[in-house]
């Protein structure tokens, strides 16, 4: 089912930020995978930046090209025919479509209040044909009101497989957010969910004297306690506990090349109390194998 969604219809459900572009193709594949296993509407929005044109003793203005209003109108019936080809036959999510004129991270960002998943690809072309997706997912996992899954044009994987969410777990807020969504997913997707736990952000190990042992016990005790209740409430989900001591981005993009989705939190603590998470979900972001959700605050 398709619809042309009302400027005054707000609630999204699971909003994809398409252009046209390879990366957009993917983020449309996997969040239709999402709709249909959530049993979630999801909106294609495709943001039309105005061209802006000065004129001799004449003030800015912005305005529209025709060449863009029918290249808006094409990438969003070919995001349509994307989302349907991506799911099951039969079982098609039902997808609203939404043309804006407005700075792309802007309306994006204004979108996600009404979104409960803002879905992007990590990079992309512009209206003019510029690569500006990169800075505009960037901009999603800092400034989003709601979880954004970043995914790569090589990311759709299919979820038969069988391979395991990969949550990054470090106890802060954030992080109890995407522990609670990473076992949620898991459970849908009926697959096995690895935990893991860096107990610092930068790269200090082997450092002379450092009793490694203790810090791998302090490591599997904060787990122990992450993780527990959740395993109660989700008994069918199988974990694998991960714990290492530092550098948690090389570790989670490594582990990210035999996972099918990886979860994070948009900031918290590592190890060192001063060491804030938020590089970390970006540097994964960027570099994982799997499509990435990050949790806000």
């Amino acid at each position: 089912m398709s619809e042309q969604m009302s400027e005054k219809n707000s609630d999204y459900g699971i909003l994809v930020a398409v252009d046209g572009s390879a990366e957009s193709e993917a983020a449309i594949r996997w969040a239709a995978g999402e709709a249909v296993l959530r049993g979630q509407h999801m909106t294609l929005l495709h943001v039309v930046e105005p061209v802006i044109v000065t004129w001799p003793a004449a003030p800015l203005q912005a305005s529209i090209t025709e060449w863009q209003e029918e290249n808006a109108r094409h990438v969003v019936e070919r995001a349509e025919k994307t989302a349907f080809a991506s799911v099951p036959e039969g079982k098609p999510p039902t997808v609203h479509t939404l043309v804006r004129y407005a700075p792309v991270t802007e309306e994006l960002i204004e979108a996600s209040k009404s979104a409960t998943t803002v879905v992007v690809g990590s990079r992309g072309l512009g209206a003019v044909g510029r690569a500006v997706l990169g800075s505009v997912s960037t901009a999603m996992l800092y400034r989003s009101h709601c979880p954004v899954a970043v995914v790569h044009a090589d990311d759709a994987r299919p979820s038969d497989r069988g391979l395991p969410v990969l949550l990054g777990i470090d106890g802060s807020p954030a992080s109890e957010k995407a522990t609670a969504f990473a076992f949620d997913e898991a459970s849908r997707r009926g697959v096995d969910l690895i935990a893991l736990h860096a107990w610092s952000d930068v790269g200090v190990f082997p450092i002379l004297g450092m009793d490694w042992h203790a810090y791998e016990d302090e490591g599997h005790a904060i787990l122990g306690e992450r993780l527990a209740g959740w395993q109660e409430q989700y008994p069918d989900v199988k974990v694998h506990r991960r714990i290492v001591c530092d550098q948690p981005a090389r570790w989670l993009i490594e582990e990210s090349e035999e996972a099918q989705l990886v979860v994070l939190g948009s900031r918290g603590r590592g190890g060192f109390a001063s060491m804030l998470l938020g590089s970390v979900s970006a540097k994964v972001a960027r570099g994982a194998k799997a499509p990435v959700l990050v949790m806000r605050d």
